[in-house]
């Protein structure tokens, strides 16, 4: 209950902070127009640096993809079995390197990701739907290589790919009093691509990005004696994550 309560007050927190950066890059955005008539482009200044830091926030959703163990078909206690999605935020530092005029070297490390999926139950005889809920927190290490377009005034477009490691910090692999639960293994590593473009202010670049995580480890435990564990054979990682990078 209390890991619930934190994590509920950790995402409004995440929400609070999107929409005030959404806010922030309207405004400086109305600014910029409003101050090209009057000076040099803001991607000059920066253009001149090879490296640079900064921080990042985003919110995720993220959910399991399932690969049934292969006795589910002469399982008669578990009739139906699907993946929900559950929402969550990140909270990282930003290191990037400039090979280039168009190509950085992107380390995102490390990251905070709080992650709420979980997994649905018909059971028989049960009219109830039940739903076992996996709660995370993980401590993730991504590495992006990115490419730039060329600048059109203040904007860059870009695409990301790369991979990044995770550890659960939440993991529940290793309870013993386990009878209801799905056992997750810590250790992930996933393949990552993204989009997103920058804008160049005054003080920081600003960078919203869309990225896809694409789990390869299989992360469950499984315990053939367990009426929840017995029907899976895996359990692989996805995810959508919405980021906001504030850099300079």
């Amino acid at each position: 209950m209390a890991l619930h309560s934190y994590l509920s007050r950790a995402k409004q927190t995440s929400f609070c902070l999107i929409i005030f950066g959404a806010l922030l890059f309207i405004s400086q955005t109305a600014e910029a127009q409003r101050g090209r008539s009057r000076g040099p482009m803001n991607y000059e200044h920066f253009s001149k640096k090879n490296f640079y830091f900064g921080i990042t926030l985003g919110y995720n959703q993220s959910f399991h993809d399932i690969r049934m163990h292969e006795s589910f078909i002469l399982n008669d206690s578990v009739q139906v079995m699907s993946a929900l999605q559950g929402p969550g935020f990140n909270l990282g530092i930003v290191t990037n390197l400039k090979f280039g005029e168009n190509f950085d070297m992107r380390f995102l490390l490390p990251t905070l990701s709080f992650a709420d999926r979980r997994i649905s139950y018909q059971i028989a005889k049960n009219p109830n739907v039940l739903q076992k809920k996996i709660e995370s927190i993980f401590l993730e290490f991504p590495i992006h290589f990115r490419y730039k377009s060329k600048p059109y005034k203040d904007m860059r477009f870009f695409v990301v790919v790369g991979a990044k490691y995770s550890i659960d910090l939440a993991s529940n692999s290793k309870t013993r009093q386990a009878d209801d639960l799905i056992k997750i293994v810590p250790h992930d590593f996933a393949i990552e691509v993204g989009l997103g473009f920058q804008v160049f202010f005054p003080y920081f670049i600003l960078s919203p990005e869309l990225k896809f995580s694409y789990g390869l480890s299989n992360l469950h435990s499984r315990n053939p004696n367990l009426i929840f564990s017995s029907p899976i054979e895996k359990l692989f990682s996805r995810g959508l994550t919405v980021s906001f990078h504030f850099e300079g």
